[in-house]
């Protein structure tokens, strides 16, 4: 019989293992049943391209686990797993593959890590958390905010994010303002109240993975937007606008996640005049956008959309704890009233005790005190990796100069294969994201993200040494190997 197996061998999983793991998972599942003769170590290998040494060692696990027994002269068969009759269903064929996953396999403890875009966890004021979450527990409100509450967030914190909505020009006559589960789940329900199956959502080209998956899952028809240095190209943009008239558009205004771009304030404005013109909704992402360690913030496109069509989605995910998972969006009132109605069918409300101690966090001042140490440690680890990289990265590379976020974009010298070099650099102690992950149709090979903000300036500068040595050395071999080409025939 023929074992379908899908092995990597770049991966940090011995082969051996791998074909363990595999081959446990089909008896477990009732996919090899009782009493199935599995091939012989030899002719396994063989169908493979592997030693016969790797096939035994995985079949001396699967024996040792009581999930075959081998008989000499007659060969290895399924003892384990259950009986066809008892067979579970088949999730992998029963569930679409749609989903393009973040990272294929988890780091290392040790490992640096380039490949998480998320603050890091020492920078985090702990006692000052414990002292905010001991205030709102003794406090009054207690019992009410254990209870359960508006779909539409946590009154006292929608109160205090309307204030700071009003007193940034964001918020028009018509606007409203519903609380989420982080900026993710506010682009979950913007896509369940607005956009239907088959219909089309204009997104930036490369984009985080997360919003791309988002609507793919939703069956909506993605087109990819061209980014360039300085974020969206707003030529490319007004060609698709007009050529594919999508429902939506989702734009970061601020250090665009995975290559730190952020809009000027001249596209900003042409990119407003594009989509009122075409009619199209404007969503901007601003996730990072408090995360500036130089120069002046740009006003929002919320801020300039006199017409207040403009949806907002910002977050304390980045400036202060992922983990609350609390996010808000701003918009129109009829579609804010459509977002709260599909979110209360989604999870009732957003968690209220993260809200208060959020809220509280925000008025005692320690919010401030903590975005200030944040915005200093962010500017030394942005230093740092822009450092390293001037030093490091190999002839011809390139790469983004964000003045902020957590995310610089690297384009490598051809013929260099990010996601190829990826198993290399994990061996070596380091890993990053490959460009391929944020691809929407225009997959670039050479491409990867770097997230820093979640490193220590030593370890930027030791990660990228590595990744510059594993990169350099690779861009020889293949410049040797080219050299050693004959030249083609002139005819």
């Amino acid at each position: 019989m023929v074992v379908p197996l899908d092995l990597t061998a770049e991966s940090e999983i011995p082969l051996y293992r791998q074909v363990f793991e595999q081959l446990r998972a089909s008896i477990q599942s009732g996919k090899l049943p009782k009493g199935t003769r599995l091939p012989a170590t030899r002719e396994l290998a063989g169908q493979l391209g592997l030693n016969r040494t790797t096939i035994s060692a995985a079949y001396a696990l699967l024996e040792s686990d009581g999930l075959i027994a081998g008989h000499v002269g007659r060969g290895s068969f399924v003892t384990g797993g259950l009986s066809p009759e008892l067979r579970p269903l088949d999730w992998s064929q029963l569930l679409p593959e749609r989903f393009v996953p973040m990272v294929s396999q988890p780091s290392p403890p040790e490992a640096i890590s380039f490949a998480a875009s998320r603050p890091a966890e020492q920078l985090f004021p702990l006692e000052e958390v414990r002292a905010t979450c001991q205030e709102v527990l003794s406090g009054s409100e207690a019992g009410a905010i254990l209870q359960l509450g508006s779909p539409g967030g946590y009154g006292p914190l929608r109160h205090y994010l309307l204030d700071e909505a009003r007193r940034q020009g964001l918020l028009r006559d018509g606007d409203d303002l519903v609380i989420t589960s982080g900026c993710q789940q506010a682009l979950d329900l913007l896509q369940r109240a607005l956009v239907r199956p088959g219909e089309t959502v204009a997104l930036e080209d490369p984009v985080y993975t997360g919003v791309k998956n988002l609507f793919l899952g939703a069956g909506a028809r993605v087109l990819g937007v061209p980014v360039g240095e300085e974020g969206v190209e707003p030529e490319a943009l007004d060609r698709l606008l007009a050529r594919e008239q999508p429902k939506a558009l989702v734009i970061t205004s601020n250090f665009q996640n995975p290559t730190g771009a952020t809009l000027p304030l001249a596209a900003r404005d042409q990119i407003l005049r594009l989509t009122r013109a075409h009619g199209v909704v404007l969503v901007e992402n601003d996730t990072y956008g408090d995360l500036r360690y130089e120069g002046q913030p740009l006003p929002a496109l919320k801020q300039m959309d006199g017409g207040g069509g403009t949806v907002l989605l910002r977050s304390f995910s980045k400036i202060a704890f992922p983990g609350l998972r609390v996010g808000w969006a701003i918009g129109p009132r009829a579609l804010i009233a459509r977002m709260t109605e599909v979110k209360q069918v989604c999870d009732l409300h957003t968690d209220q005790l993260s809200q208060a101690v959020l809220l509280r966090f925000a008025e005692s001042g320690r919010l401030e005190a903590h975005r200030a140490r944040m915005l200093e440690a962010g500017a030394q680890r942005l230093r740092a990796a822009l450092e390293a990289c001037r030093e490091h990265l190999p002839p011809g590379a390139t790469f983004t100069r964000p003045r902020g976020g957590m995310n610089i974009w690297v384009r490598l010298p051809e013929p260099l294969d990010a996601a190829g070099l990826l198993g290399r650099s994990q061996r070596e102690g380091v890993t990053y994201l490959p460009g391929a992950y944020f691809a929407v149709s225009r997959p670039e090979a050479g491409a990867l993200r770097l997230s820093f903000a979640g490193l220590e300036p030593d370890q930027i500068r030791a990660g990228l040494a590595i990744l510059g040595r594993v990169f350099g050395e690779e861009l020889r071999r293949t410049g040797a190997a080219r050299d050693r080409e004959p030249a083609p025939a002139l005819v």
